[in-house]
């Protein structure tokens, strides 16, 4: 290793500082980062413009007024000499020429062979925040502050939001079924550790309530669940009512509600998907929930059109369909012999349209997806799953070819009887002309009692696959 030497004397303090850092081997690739600072001059709905402040996309700012006022914000764009910053709370009393300087967190500690020197590498400087085992059982806000009314978390340790992209090659592939602990997941949508699932469904068919039966009753060693943009009400009922102390003992969940600025909404997903990583990078298997997918990038929508970003499919900026991959992708396994993260996205159909560009763009970026039907949810029909327009793609890497030709027959029986349904609603249909159909009709009930479940109902993989093969078997004789 090379020593580091003394900077030469010299009476020009560029010179010492550029011969100093050439004698560094540690800093070659080292820049300075100065203290920058500016003055407000436009503040416009969501977005506050600065000049005098030349920093990159992505960094932490702090807007002060004289008395005290502060307000944190991130640099979110540029044109020419100005500044785009978004705010992270109400911008409440500032005033034209307000301060504007950077703000960096806290410079984690050197790195082995490296001193503790102000010219630290720019990466190191970028947004982190705390993640660790002391965060389990936890609630904690975008900015990783307690929300549960207990001390705040004495987390050892910090990450960068934006994580770097995982190499594909390197990952895992999914070979391994994740018990869920719902029946109709485990038998006929089966889910693979490290697999990425969209939840489809409109306002009030009970995917809050599905989401909280795969948190008390999975296999996964961690869960986290990430509440972004939803009523703030929710929060606690989700923890209390659906999560339950069961789930709540192994989960972390970071909540965002509606009332945050779309930019903490964004901050959450992020957050919640960092501490998925670290358990993963742990060799844990963690299931990440997250809802919903919809209002990150309704947050994405405002942020980019308050900037001047022109709307394209559906008022939606081209930004927000770039932003979704390079959140859905930080999800999945590892690598070989390592953990690995199970996602679940939820996206909100409006006027339950599957056509809603958010939910076609999920569709082709995630692993699958799981329908919940609006008839279902008002015949009573709990979890509410359409399983003819649901599916997982990974399914048949993971199971049996015995479990994937008897998931083949049940989702059959069921797409005869749902043909055929009107036509039984109003006497139409003819007993022999179809034997098929015949069966199905004959085991409906059996069929539906399989596919319905109670929230406190657990269903375990090996149960569910013996109970599937009894109902089929059924359909042979």
């Amino acid at each position: 290793m090379k020593t580091l030497a003394r900077p030469p004397q010299s009476d020009a303090p560029g010179e010492r500082t550029l011969a100093f850092l050439g004698d560094c081997a540690d800093f070659s690739d080292a820049v300075p980062v100065p203290h920058v600072a500016g003055r407000l001059v436009r503040v416009s709905g969501l977005v506050m413009e600065a000049i005098g402040v030349k920093l990159p996309l992505g960094s932490m700012v702090k807007v002060s007024q004289g008395g005290g006022q502060a307000v944190e914000a991130e640099v979110v764009g540029f044109s020419g000499e100005k500044v785009f910053l978004m705010p992270y709370s109400e911008p409440a009393g500032l005033m034209p020429g307000a301060r504007v300087e950077a703000a960096y967190d806290p410079l984690p500690p050197p790195r082995y062979g490296e001193h503790n020197h102000p010219w630290r590498r720019a990466e190191d400087r970028t947004r982190t925040l705390p993640v660790g085992w002391e965060l389990l059982g936890r609630v904690v806000d975008a900015n990783g502050r307690a929300l549960d009314r207990l001390p705040e978390p004495d987390c050892r340790e910090r990450r960068p939001l934006r994580a770097r992209p995982m190499n594909p090659i390197e990952r895992a592939p999914v070979e391994e079924v994740l018990d869920v602990g719902v029946r109709a997941l485990n038998g006929l949508l089966t889910i693979g550790k490290g697999q990425r699932i969209g939840l489809f469904a409109g306002s009030g068919v009970g995917k809050s309530v599905l989401l909280g039966m795969m948190a008390r009753y999975t296999e996964a060693e961690v869960i986290v669940v990430g509440l972004i943009g939803e009523r703030g009400r929710e929060v606690k009922e989700f923890i209390e009512h659906i999560l339950g102390e069961e789930g709540r003992r192994k989960a972390v969940v970071v909540a965002a509600p509606a009332d945050c600025p779309p930019l903490l909404r964004l901050q959450g997903a992020a957050y919640a998907t960092t501490i998925a990583e670290y358990f993963r990078d742990q060799g844990k298997q963690v299931l990440l929930m997250m809802d919903s997918l919809t209002r990150y990038a309704m947050a994405q929508r405002e942020i980019a059109l308050a900037i001047g970003e022109p709307p394209a499919t559906k008022g939606y900026p081209p930004s927000v369909f770039a932003k979704l991959p390079a959140l859905v992708e930080r999800a999945g396994n590892g690598e070989e012999g390592g953990g690995s993260i199970t996602a679940f996205y939820t996206v909100l159909s409006e006027g339950d349209d599957q056509q809603d560009p958010i939910a076609d763009n999920a569709r082709a970026i995630l692993d699958g997806h799981v329908v919940l039907s609006r008839q279902l949810a008002e015949q009573g029909h709990y979890p509410a799953i359409d399983i003819e327009q649901s599916i997982s793609r990974v399914m048949n890497q993971v199971v049996s070819r015995e479990h994937a030709r008897i998931a083949l027959d049940m989702k059959k029986a069921i797409s005869n009887y749902q043909r055929n349904r009107d036509l039984l609603a109003v006497g139409a249909y003819v007993q022999g002309s179809d034997p098929a159909v015949d069966s199905a009709i004959a085991n409906w009930p059996l069929i539906e009692a399989f596919l319905r479940q109670d929230l406190g109902e657990c269903s375990r993989y090996a149960d569910t696959t013996g109970h599937l093969g009894a109902i089929v078997s059924r359909f042979r004789r």
